[in-house]
């Protein structure tokens, strides 16, 4: 698959739970993490929207848990972006290296409130244009 975005990242001992696998909560951490690095690369700055009314909510999330990541694994985070009404859909998977195992598949939809209000990001829209007009 064609990804918009990849970036490599490895697992920290502290971040897997006793049976040695990565807790399930930090998933969510990877990914969110993973969105922040995509945005920053198209000159989005979370807080430079806070200030000017734009503010990304995380309205929905559906995650499958394929293969376990342990201590020190590196992985690839891959994501997409489609914009479908109001809602930002990114589609991101997680692949173990070295040998590209699926390890985490999931679906954020998020929603802006500009100015208090639920409407499309004027920032987001013009950062992303190529991807939404496909």
């Amino acid at each position: 698959m064609d990804y918009q975005f990849e970036t490599i990242m490895q697992v920290r001992d502290y971040e897997c739970d006793i049976q040695g696998i990565v807790n399930n909560a930090n998933y969510m951490h990877y990914a969110e993490h993973t969105r922040h690095m995509f945005l920053r690369k198209y000159g989005v700055s979370f807080s430079d929207m806070h200030d000017h009314g734009e503010d990304a909510v995380v309205a929905r999330v559906s995650m499958q848990y394929k293969t376990p990541l342990m201590p020190e694994n590196e992985f690839r985070s891959c994501l997409n972006v489609k914009r479908e009404g109001i809602r930002y859909v990114f589609y991101q998977d997680f692949y173990r290296l070295p040998d590209n195992k699926l390890c985490f598949r999931a679906q954020f939809e998020t929603v802006f409130l500009v100015n208090g209000r639920l409407a499309n990001s004027p920032t987001c829209d013009k950062a992303f244009a190529e991807f939404f007009e496909k």
